[in-house]
């Protein structure tokens, strides 16, 4: 990945801006709070195409049942020739996070929360050709999957910081 994908900056709609490190930090108090209770940890990124395209990565930690938080990084590119490769570049983002958000969970020993990755395709319009491609790749990577309608993550989240 380019020079974006260190230095990323999250931004909390509550909190403010935020490290990789301060946000998940924040997921951990905040499952800390009711630690008997079920979680999803979700990842999903969408695209918005002006000048530029600006990519939208949202981390939501779903208190299930109980509402939750999210925090979401914005990345610019120019122009890319398709929607193929635009949707192939989400995925990319989405899986990026996902495996940083990993790793930390691992090396802190919060192997119970699971990191769900969203996608923004679904089986209607220009992107349901995509959908088995970009599935095995997500969870050939480990992760599971979801597709609209069931990828909040991407399709709500992200769609709602990348406009």
């Amino acid at each position: 990945m380019g020079k974006e994908g260190m230095a990323l900056h999250f931004i909390s709609p509550t909190k403010g801006p935020m490290s990789f490190g301060a946000m998940f930090q924040d997921i951990l108090d905040f499952v800390a709070e009711n630690p008997e209770s079920q979680y999803k940890l979700i990842v999903g990124s969408d695209s918005q195409s002006r000048e530029q395209i600006c990519f939208v990565t949202a981390v939501v930690i779903h208190h299930i049942g109980k509402g939750g938080r999210y925090y979401y990084t914005r990345t610019y590119v120019t122009k890319m020739p398709s929607i193929k490769q635009r949707i192939f570049y989400e995925a990319h983002l989405s899986l990026d996070i996902a495996s940083k958000l990993a790793g930390e969970l691992s090396y802190s020993g919060h192997n119970d929360l699971n990191v769900e990755i969203h996608l923004d395709v679904g089986r209607n319009g220009e992107t349901r050709s995509m959908i088995r491609e970009l599935v095995a790749q997500i969870v050939g990577s480990g992760f599971s999957a979801k597709i609209k309608p069931d990828a909040y993550g991407a399709s709500q989240v992200a769609d709602k910081h990348s406009k």
